[in-house]
């Protein structure tokens, strides 16, 4: 079996037996707020259960390294909607310990994508288009100065309500210890 039909014949059992019923809930979050975090594997239950969410208490909003790179990108788009349209009153922006994010090679990702397949005519359009790809796979040195920098970035945005607060926090996936970088209740 493949690992797709691993999942479809788990979900459909998981339908039939109405296993969903506990995860019941509207869009709009218990909690009122929006979490940008990553996409790291150890935090997809170590986060929530370290900050007492569960299911339906807030929007989660994931990517690597939890960066806003681009003012106009989708990950600012959902943090926007979630506060404008599905009640959001604080956002928080959560990096971590030991992210992988930290230690991308853009030279080395790029050999990979290319072993892969991805020819140097692709490559060659996206610079020529004005696309600096090393630049964009690049990670950040700092995980602290990295979430500040989101946060500041969120917190003059346009677009943004200047009346929500955005806090910076980063958390040790060994033990879903918080610490915060920006408090954003003072801002």
């Amino acid at each position: 079996m493949t690992l797709l039909s691993d999942i479809l014949t788990f979900n459909e059992t998981f339908v039939e037996e109405k296993q969903y019923e506990p995860y019941v809930t509207t869009k709009i979050p218990n909690k009122k707020l929006v979490i940008l975090t990553c996409m790291d594997t150890r935090l997809v239950e170590l986060l929530p259960k370290s900050m007492n969410v569960k299911n339906g208490d807030v929007k989660m909003v994931r990517n690597a390294g939890a960066v806003i790179t681009n003012p106009f990108d989708s990950v600012v788009r959902s943090l926007l909607v979630a506060i404008y349209e599905l009640q959001a009153d604080e956002v928080m922006i959560i990096g971590h310990y030991d992210c992988g994010m930290s230690a991308v090679n853009s030279h080395a990702t790029l050999e990979k994508m290319q072993a892969r397949g991805v020819s140097q005519e692709a490559l060659d359009t996206l610079a020529s288009s004005g696309i600096d790809v090393h630049d964009w796979l690049k990670g950040f040195d700092n995980v602290q100065e990295s979430v500040k920098n989101s946060v500041e970035l969120l917190r003059k945005h346009p677009l943004m309500d200047k009346n929500v607060p955005v806090h910076g926090l980063v958390v040790d996936p060994s033990n879903g210890k918080l610490d915060l970088v920006e408090e954003g209740y003072a801002k």
